[in-house]
């Protein structure tokens, strides 16, 4: 798997008028291989096979993720296979995992499953993950 490239985390983009731009999503039939980068939300119901940089990001129920994802917040809803840093994670019922999740909180919902690990975080983890030695 590629090192992780785009490693700082950035606020989300604002508009002129100050909102949020609306969240981007990946439909069921489609399929991405390589990297995809949002400084905002994107949703995920088909395939991604690479890196995923974001600030939240949703794998809705029949999208599948492998690769790594870097992001303020994650929910999982799909599958998902790799590694995953992100100060919030949430885990819902239907959530299929296998690999590792960075997290400084994270959420489980019965019926997930896990086949891995989740190693807590410091908040200041975070900051600048070039430095991490896991991402090298």
């Amino acid at each position: 798997m590629p090192a992780l490239s785009r490693l700082a985390l950035v606020p989300v983009p604002l508009g002129n008028d100050g909102t949020e731009f609306p969240a981007s999503h990946l439909g069921k039939a489609l399929t991405i291989k390589g990297s995809l980068e949002t400084t905002g939300v994107v949703h995920i119901y088909g395939n991604v096979h690479g890196q995923i940089t974001a600030d939240r990001l949703v794998i809705g129920v029949g999208g599948y993720v492998e690769g790594d994802i870097v992001a303020n917040d994650v929910r999982i809803g799909g599958r998902f296979t790799g590694r995953i840093y992100a100060r919030h994670v949430t885990l819902d019922g239907s959530a299929e995992i296998t690999g590792r999740i960075f997290h400084h909180t994270v959420t489980v919902a019965k019926g997930a499953r896990i086949d891995g690990r989740m190693p807590w975080r410091p908040l200041n983890f975070f900051e600048r993950l070039e430095h991490l030695r896991e991402a090298q």
